[in-house]
């Protein structure tokens, strides 16, 4: 250090001499003593800027070496630390294997152990097994003294043993039989239902829910109008059947979702023409004798429905259920032609299995008589059919397969599978059902059975295709103010129960008639 600030000085020093020749050159005559006294100066401050560099440099030195010895002891410890863990992990290495020998003489100690118990096992099975060979030599001997029995014991126990040996036998054999049967039972199901299906023909028209009535001219559409209309407001009102006359030449169109209505309004009809006077006392005094007389028609339908299917023995009031489902629908098929289809299945699907064909042509003819009943209830159609055919003394097994062949009862008859799957046949063929048109005919159902709800209501048609709502109520029970409230009444009704396209128009009908006879 001290080198550095005699070289430091001796350049200071020379820096100053030249700086004072120079000065010395440019100034002469009197600068001469400034020039010394900057020379001074120049070196002055020199000298403290090689002091002040001294003391800088030995203070770099002394942190150079603080720092190098701090980063000494660092890793001094580092090395110290990892010699630590080092001896650490060898510790543990040597607990580890002294445990691990520790084990390993435990476990030699058991296993002489157990080779000891081992030892002493075979030693008392090489015993049991002495014991069992004296057991089965004792055993021998007996049997031999058993070979003395007399003949019909001997007989009896060869006798039982064949018994039991045939019986387990027969029971691997039976089990063969039912999983052979199993895999044939499809096939053989379905070749029977085929062979059924193409041996009976059927139609599949859809029921309609019009009915044209012809005329021999268009003349005779006036007189059925009436003045006013009162002529075909008083049919309507009769029948419940909507009258549709337009454009159309020599023919008017009787509208209804119940067959059976359309065919009294055909019929009372065809008297009126026939008889040419039309109004509206003459029109319901034939509407009721047209449904006299139609009562009397159902119940020959259903005469020669039973006839024609060969079925005998039929209760009266059966037959009269028979001949309605001719005025019956079932989602667009006709009732009666849905159920002798249904007969004639039944009947050939049970030849085919070997049963008795004539008990399944009755339980086919009569599986839908409960949804032509003579009042309306909750219960099913199914269950009501059961009912109804128990209450006129059918066959147990008839009754059974009416009531279960929508799974509504149990079944317990042979021929109550057949029905059920008949049943589904003849609805099944294309074209035979519409589910459209049966929702449709609820629906009316429903908007007529509303309005008979209320009190005072005589009659309730839905006409124009459910879109109004013609109800009749009794005079001397329902008054002109009262007739606008049960009207306003329905239609709230109507429209927050029900759902419906478009609108619903509710007309109450009010008449008070006076009649007297002058004898």
């Amino acid at each position: 250090m001290d080198m550095l600030s005699i070289i430091i000085g001796v350049a200071a020093l020379i820096v100053g001499l030249i700086l004072g020749k120079i000065i010395f050159a440019k100034n002469t005559g009197n600068k001469i003593q400034e020039a010394e006294l900057e020379a001074q100066r120049i070196l002055a401050e020199g000298k403290l800027k090689a002091d002040t560099y001294k003391k800088e440099k030995e203070l770099e030195a002394k942190e150079k070496f603080v720092q190098m010895r701090a980063d000494h002891d660092r890793e001094i410890l580092q090395r110290t630390q990892k010699v630590s863990d080092a001896e650490n992990r060898i510790k543990q290495k040597e607990q580890s294997l002294n445990s691990k020998e520790g084990n390993l003489e435990k476990q030699l100690k058991e296993n002489e152990a157990i080779k000891e118990t081992l030892n002493r096992q075979i030693e008392v099975v090489n015993i049991k097994r002495t014991e069992l060979e004296k057991h089965q030599e004792e055993h021998i001997r007996r049997l031999e003294k058993v070979a003395g029995l007399s003949a019909e014991d001997a007989k009896a126990q060869l006798i039982e043993s064949l018994k039991q040996e045939a019986h387990t036998e027969a029971l691997t054999i039976q089990q063969e039989i039912i999983e052979e049967a199993k895999l044939k039972a499809n096939k053989e199901a379905r070749k029977v239902v085929i062979q059924t299906i193409q041996r009976t023909a059927a139609e599949t028209a859809i029921e309609n829910s019009i009915t044209v009535f012809n005329l021999e001219s268009d003349e005779i559409k006036g007189s059925i109008i009436g003045r006013e209309g009162r002529n075909i407001r008083a049919i309507e009102a009769a029948t419940g059947v909507d009258l549709i006359v337009d454009d159309t030449p020599e023919a008017i169109v009787l509208s209804s979702f119940d067959p059976l209505r359309r065919e009294i309004a055909r019929l009372s009809l065809q008297r009126l023409v026939a008889d040419g006077r039309i109004h509206p006392a003459r029109i319901e005094e034939v509407v009721e004798k047209t449904k006299r007389q139609l009562d009397d028609q159902v119940m020959e339908i259903g005469e020669r429905t039973i006839i024609e299917l060969g079925i005998h023995g039929l209760h009266k009031e059966l037959v009269r259920m028979v001949g309605r489902m001719r005025f019956r629908s079932s989602y667009g098929q006709n009732l009666l032609m849905h159920s002798r289809e249904t007969a004639n299945l039944c009947a050939i699907m049970a030849s085919e299995l070997g049963m008795n064909p004539k008990l399944a042509k009755r339980a086919g003819l009569l599986h839908d008589i409960g949804k032509v009943p003579d009042e309306e209830t909750e219960l099913s159609h199914a269950l009501l059919g059961a009912k109804l055919a128990e209450k006129y003394g059918e066959n147990p097994a008839v009754v059974n397969a009416i009531g279960a062949h929508h799974d509504e009862m149990e079944m317990q008859y042979v021929i109550s599978p057949i029905i059920q799957a008949c049943d589904a046949i003849s609805g099944a063929r294309p074209g035979a059902r519409r589910e459209i048109m049966q929702q449709y005919i609820q629906r009316i159902k429903d908007l007529e059975n509303m309005a008979l709800a209320y009190n005072g209501v005589e009659k309730a048609y839905a006409i124009q295709a459910g879109r109004e709502l013609r109800v009749i109520v009794e005079a001397d029970k329902v008054t002109d103010a009262d007739s606008d409230k049960l009207s306003f009444e329905i239609a709230q009704k109507i429209q927050t129960e029900m759902t419906f396209p478009g609108q619903i128009k509710v007309t109450v009908i009010r008449e008070k008639r006076a009649v007297n006879i002058a004898r």
